[in-house]
């Protein structure tokens, strides 16, 4: 059990430190989308191949257009992602992106039939006042170009929330399955995007962006979904969903150390409600599956940090 613990924090210090390696990347966002994209899914596909784990092709049939949506809903949810992270610091689009979670709560009523208990209606209030303590901070101190970072924060954070729901429409698929397609349709999808848009040149890119890239491609999505998938299995979905918040933390902690980014107590208030109420929201919905008894799919889990 230790183990699979260890590998969880793991995989979430990984991701947590994705945006520390974006910083240095002089690539476009959608550029990088991309290449994770196709990286990502070209090292889960061989994987499988080696350990001899083949893809469930009826599965896949029966959930394309579904794991099509949810394809599209990622990359540009990728994209979202690190534009907010070149606008405003790692962890005012960290805190912004984590309010997906509360998107779902708020969506779920009309999406997914879900009722909103007095629970759920309180962590939207508070992540609301937690957003408002963020954006009151950065439209009076540090100028327009952290608004428009929060903005893409916060669509990142409405894709991300819409990848949620779509994988909570998926049926009898194996985790691994499922991402390595959403994986392999947001590349897809996201070439004719980066074509029309950015282009595709790597002839003025220093070898350090590139090795950069190739890291964010195979460690940060092949490795660490790999990591996840194997984990998730073998632990509760409440100490899942504990232990996914060492993922926003270490992002908060890292970009202080590392880039020196500062964060005002009214900042820390508000982060502290969005992040707080997001956990909450968490735990109270494993507490009540757990009730009732009823079987979690792995892509309800995976959803949560992909």
């Amino acid at each position: 059990m230790k183990r699979y613990k260890l590998g969880l924090i793991v995989t979430m210090l990984i991701w947590g430190s994705i945006g520390i390696f974006v910083r240095y990347i002089d690539f476009t966002s959608s550029q990088i989308a991309l290449v994770r994209a196709i990286v990502g899914s070209l090292f889960l596909i061989t994987f499988s191949l080696f350990s001899k784990e083949h893809l469930s092709k009826e599965k896949i049939k029966a959930n394309l257009l579904t794991l099509i949506g949810c394809g599209i809903c990622l990359g540009f949810n990728w994209i979202f992602l690190f534009q907010a992270y070149n606008y405003t610091t790692i962890s005012t689009a960290t805190i912004c992106y984590y309010l997906a979670p509360i998107i779902v709560i708020f969506l779920s009523p009309v999406l997914l039939k879900e009722k909103l208990t007095s629970i759920k209606i309180l962590c939207i209030i508070a992540a609301m006042i937690g957003m408002l303590c963020i954006v009151g901070i950065d439209k009076n101190n540090m100028g327009s170009n952290n608004i428009i970072g929060i903005l893409y924060g916060l669509g990142a954070a409405c894709l991300y929330a819409g990848v949620v729901i779509c994988n909570k429409f998926l049926k009898d698929i194996p985790g691994k399955d499922s991402s390595i397609i959403q994986l392999s349709v947001a590349g897809i999808f996201l070439i004719p995007y980066v074509l029309f848009t950015d282009g595709i040149n790597f002839s003025q890119v220093g070898f350090l962006s590139i090795g950069l890239l190739l890291i964010i491609g195979i460690v940060h999505t092949g490795i660490a979904y790999l990591i996840y998938f194997t984990v998730i299995q073998k632990l509760p979905s409440q100490t899942v969903a504990i232990y996914s918040y060492v993922d926003p933390i270490s992002a908060i902690i890292m970009s202080s150390i590392l880039l020196s980014e500062k964060m005002t107590l009214l900042q820390v208030f508000g982060g502290i409600l969005i992040l707080g109420s997001t956990f909450i929201s968490e735990i109270y919905g494993a507490k009540v599956k757990e009730k009732e008894s009823i079987p979690q799919l792995c892509t309800t889990e995976e959803d949560e940090n992909i």
